[in-house]
């Protein structure tokens, strides 16, 4: 992209036009010119300077540096927090190494003292050897004194007694070891027999591996999609009541195959208004013609049955959270892995010093009727170009370089539109960013206070804390409060999943 003059560069650049030495002298001798002079040397060799030349000098001088340098603390404030998180995980992962290295450091030790004992108990029946030669030698040579009298037969009698009780007990100390060595050999005959199974199940598994193989290689493309779309069909039966979650794969779905899957499955806005129950079915992207729809009325009831979803399931996931922090918090003991939890916690909503009231605050629903205007308006009812190429739905802004350049964007900003690898991805990044960043610290409080007074968390009565959303201010809470109105959208608020855990916080 071309550089934006300044004027003074303007300047410049016509005096190397006409070749004004005076000017260019100076420039060399990197002395530097005031704009007024510059003026006044052109003049004076009679060069006229064009009005187009000159521009606000308010603008250039005050305003875009300003903004630009509101721009770079925002970036550099980001960067600081994404490089303080980096350290606590490092911090943290040094812990569990160090203490993994410790217990293998201990394991060790005890191993080589267990080899140490075995490489003793090994020398026993060498020791055992020596100790029976030796008292065979003992014998022999006391029945010998005895047999021909050289020994007092009482002295003879002890020492036989003597001799005898430590054969007795040396023969139960080698006993009750080959006892238990018997013991320990069966345990390792018992360990080892199912590896001998498993052993045997292996051919059976490749033989199984191998035949979807053979048949990949005579289908063709046309066939796979078929073939992968009757398996979505499949999984969206409801003729069981137990309903598990549906994930559709990127088939690159057109709208009418999406309308087709609705119908098969009796997906009907009008019921999930009346039973408020909605079926976990998660699309991963929206289909590419959602725009030729013609009526209006039918793109923006496909648009809520894709979203209206995957927004309850994150509702539901953040209640979860929440409801585990409660009962933790009135713990009086915790274990590791709880710890190790909340702490993750702390980090991903960004809370201090451990405060779990703060966590509290911030772990929280966002109303289903404000996601869906939101939602709604940023992505073009799911038609806009962020949303089709990146799945990004709440036009969320970036500096990091991973995202979609906005094309209308003007020439001082950076700013991205960050984009996302599924649909579900960036409805989670978006409740992240109303329940943490400082620009929603009004949402959250005045959320809060209507949990503190057991009141239902309604959308319409929290979009006016959006107001730092976007530009526009209060203009931008006005079209939120018109999409809730007008498509009814606070119906969908007390919907949850089928075949969810009941929670009271969903609907108080």
């Amino acid at each position: 992209m071309k550089r934006k003059l300044s004027y003074r560069d303007k300047l410049l650049e016509l005096a190397n036009i006409y070749d004004v030495r005076e000017i260019k002298d100076y420039v060399k001798s990197k002395k530097n010119l005031t704009v007024g002079q510059i003026e006044l040397i052109l003049r004076k060799n009679k060069i006229i300077i064009p009005k187009d030349y000159k521009s606000n000098f308010i603008k250039d001088n005050f305003i875009k540096p300003y903004t630009k340098a509101k721009s770079d603390l925002a970036e550099f404030k980001e960067e600081t927090i994404k490089d303080k998180n980096r350290l606590i995980r490092r911090a943290e992962n040094f812990k569990h190494d160090t203490s993994r290295k410790l217990n293998d450091i201990v394991k060790s030790i005890w191993k080589t003292i267990g080899i140490a004992g075995m490489n003793f108990l090994n020398i026993l029946p060498k020791l055992g050897k020596t100790v029976y030669l030796f008292l065979g030698n003992i014998f022999t040579d006391v029945f010998n004194g005895i047999y021909n009298q050289q020994l007092d037969p009482k002295k003879a009698k002890n020492l036989i007694v003597g001799i005898v009780t430590v054969v007795v007990i040396t023969t139960i100390a080698f006993s009750g070891k080959n006892y238990f060595d018997s013991i320990e050999a069966g345990k390792i005959v018992e360990i080892k027999q199912p590896e001998i199974k498993k052993e045997a199940k292996k051919p059976e598994v490749k033989k199984e591996l191998k035949k979807p193989e053979v048949k990949k290689e005579v289908k063709k493309p046309e066939v796979k999609k078929r073939e992968a779309k009757k398996e979505v069909k499949q999984k969206l039966e409801t003729k069981k009541q137990d309903v598990s979650e549906v994930i559709l794969p990127n088939l690159n779905l057109k709208t009418e195959t999406v309308l087709n899957l609705f119908k098969d499955v009796k997906y009907d806005l009008g019921e999930v208004r009346s039973q408020k129950l909605v079926k976990p079915i998660y699309f991963t992207q929206f289909p590419k013609d959602l725009d030729a729809l013609q009526s209006t009325k039918l793109k923006k009831e496909t648009f809520i049955k894709i979203v209206l979803p995957l927004i309850v399931a994150e509702n539901e996931k953040i209640l979860a959270d929440r409801k585990k922090i409660k009962i933790l918090s009135d713990k009086k003991y915790t274990t590791d892995l709880e710890k190790q939890w909340i702490r993750q916690k702390l980090l991903e909503y960004k809370v201090k010093k451990g405060d779990l009231n703060e966590l509290l605050i911030r772990i929280d629903v966002i109303p289903t009727s404000i996601a869906l205007a939101q939602a709604a308006k940023e992505s073009g009812w799911g038609t806009s170009r962020f949303a089709l190429e990146g799945n990004a739905i709440f036009g969320q802004w970036t500096w990091s370089g991973q995202g979609i350049a906005p094309l209308d964007r003007d020439s001082n900003k950076k700013h991205k539109i960050l984009k996302f690898p599924i649909l579900r991805a960036s409805v989670k990044a978006y409740q992240n960013n109303l329940n943490t960043h400082k620009s929603y610290t009004k949402f959250r409080e005045k959320r809060s206070i209507l949990r503190g007074k057991n009141k239902k968390i309604v959308g319409l009565e929290l979009t006016d804390t959006l107001n730092n959303y976007a530009q526009t201010g209060s203009e931008y809470t006005e079209i939120l409060n018109q999409i809730i109105k007008q498509n009814r959208l606070t119906d969908f608020e007390p919907v949850r999943l089928v075949n969810s855990v009941k929670m009271i916080e969903l609907s108080s």
